[in-house]
């Protein structure tokens, strides 16, 4: 793996409802410059279905009461609420010299390691971003580059209502189906998790 040298800021902002953070980013992104610190985000959002921008509307397989916001993230549609994980990588990759298909490699592998960490072996799908365990979806990995700056990130299942995402095609797979750290480990806290990944990537980064 390859070590980047650089500076990252983590901030833990606790449950969140969706849009505020999505225009947070945004207007940080907006605003940083050459010195701006890059930032990691960790959270967990109120119940909300997020459509990527290439996302079409027949991945929806049933309409429910959970609110549907159509993001500016790559990938397709998803599901995000409590008891899963939120890691928002706000990254100056140009100043990284970094590739956006590179940095979701890293990503992948971080969240793997974190999970190696709780003995559950995760890997990963050629031409399907985000991380699995027996072919079922643990991770999803969506971000949005603008003047070579992320925001936007990953989402890890660890102890959360699975439900929801019956009503779609998760990351617009019909066939897929989603896993979470809790159905591996018993009594898991998303606390520990998410101090296991911030320190993954204040390690790497």
């Amino acid at each position: 793996m390859i070590k980047i040298e650089s500076v990252i800021t983590s901030r833990s902002l606790g449950l969140q409802p969706y849009l505020s953070v999505w225009q947070k980013m945004k207007e940080f992104t907006a605003q940083r410059n050459e010195e701006t610190i890059d930032e990691l985000w960790l959270l967990e959002h109120l119940p909300v279905y997020t459509q990527g921008i290439a996302g079409k509307a027949e991945h929806i397989r049933q309409h429910n009461s959970i609110p549907l916001i159509h993001s500016d993230r790559g990938g397709q549609i998803t599901y995000h609420g409590p008891g899963q994980l939120i890691a928002y990588l706000l990254m100056d990759i140009g100043r990284q010299n970094i590739g956006i298909r590179t940095l979701v490699r890293h990503i992948e592998q971080l969240i793997i390691a974190v999970l190696a960490d709780y003995k559950i072996t995760a890997h990963v799908h050629c031409g399907a971003p985000g991380v699995y365990v027996n072919e079922k979806k643990i991770a999803s990995i969506g971000l949005r580059v603008k003047q070579g700056c992320t925001y936007h990130g990953l989402a890890l299942n660890v102890n959360m209502d699975l439900s929801p995402f019956n009503d779609i095609n998760p990351c617009g797979f019909e066939t897929l189906k989603m896993t979470q750290m809790s159905d591996y480990i018993k009594d898991i806290q998303l606390s520990d998790v998410a101090n296991k990944l911030e320190k993954a990537f204040n390690d790497f980064f």
